[in-house]
């Protein structure tokens, strides 16, 4: 059985699609293709479940001719939207996509109504493959780093574990936290912090960093998202928001402190463990009326006080990093 899975974008989202790849590949035997965006290609190449990668650049129409040639069995649409249903339409083969639950989630964004389907994502993701007899295997998440990308704790300039990873980042603006209270959270840290983002986070982690000296380490912008997956790996906590590394550290079951914004875990997107203890530990204001005000974020806040971060008490995020830390026996 030949089987394309189409997810596009982003981080988190693919990773989340990695229980689909292993079902099909270890309980179907399948030869397993994967679809999506150039820039996200490298996280799915080193999945030894995934035995060939189309990357889209700008024209969708360039790719559908080498995917005609496959002649799949089955496609596994879990993007489900307006370019994925193009690529359906033109392969002409059995297709299933995802149930993405947008009208639940309006209700919940605008009339604050929850019917939101009990179940995370993954397993609707898994649903798709029901009709092929596959099932979740109850394994959680993979991620796969190349050797080559490992970062060696010996040979760098941040800390040596046992540390906490504190991923800064998030594309939208209100679903972090502001930089005050950032440092304000590495203050109160028993353990050395290394702050994780891209190259738009490196002037926020760098002003943290200042405020708080060498206790905390800034690698924003300093390393690729592989390298930046194997700081999450050697951390000892991962205190993060929503946001793509957050499901990496669910990936490599570490523990996590999540923090939430202008979204909420109730969209089914909170960090997916292995059948087992659940390692998360969710902070977010409860109560507030106008949260979650979208299923994406923000660049700022549209009610202008930003309470679902600015409310989050530092001491309490960090008595929870630390209390994760102890429970691993630090």
């Amino acid at each position: 059985m030949k089987v394309l899975v189409i997810r596009f974008s982003s981080i988190g989202d693919i990773v989340l699609t990695s229980p689909v790849l292993r079902c099909l590949k270890q309980q179907l035997g399948a030869e397993v293709h994967f679809l999506t965006k150039e820039r996200f290609a490298s996280i799915v190449r080193p999945n030894p479940n995934v035995d060939r990668v189309f990357a889209l650049s700008d024209s969708l129409g360039e790719i559908l001719a080498p995917l005609r040639r496959e002649r799949y069995d089955w496609v596994i649409d879990l993007h489900h939207n307006l370019r994925s249903s193009w690529v359906k339409w033109a392969l002409l083969r059995p297709a299933r996509s995802f149930y993405k639950a947008n009208l639940e989630k309006w209700l919940l964004v605008n009339l604050k109504v929850d019917v939101m389907p009990d179940r995370h994502v993954v397993h609707r993701y898994l649903e798709t493959t029901h009709q092929l007899g596959v099932r979740y295997d109850g394994q959680g998440l993979d991620y796969f780093i190349p050797p080559d990308e490992e970062v060696n704790p010996h040979q760098w300039e941040g800390p040596a574990p046992p540390f906490v990873a504190f991923a800064i980042g998030a594309h939208h603006a209100t679903k972090r936290l502001p930089q005050e209270k950032m440092a304000d959270v590495c203050r109160h840290l028993d353990l050395p912090v290394v702050l994780l983002g891209g190259t738009e986070d490196a002037l926020r982690g760098a002003w943290v960093a200042s405020e708080i000296g060498p206790r905390v380490f800034n690698a924003c912008g300093r390393l690729t998202l592989h390298q930046s997956a194997s700081v999450v790996r050697q951390a000892a906590v991962v205190l993060t928001h929503d946001t793509g590394l957050m499901h990496i550290a669910a990936a490599f079951r570490k523990p996590i402190v999540s923090l939430w914004g202008s979204t909420v875990p109730r969209f089914g997107m909170y960090p997916f463990y292995p059948d087992g203890p659940d390692l998360n530990t969710s902070i977010e204001v409860q109560g507030l009326s106008c949260r979650p005000c979208s299923k994406i974020g923000y660049e700022r806040c549209p009610k202008k006080h930003f309470r679902c971060m600015c409310d989050l008490d530092a001491l309490t995020i960090a008595a929870a990093v630390n209390n994760r830390y102890r429970a691993l026996g630090g």
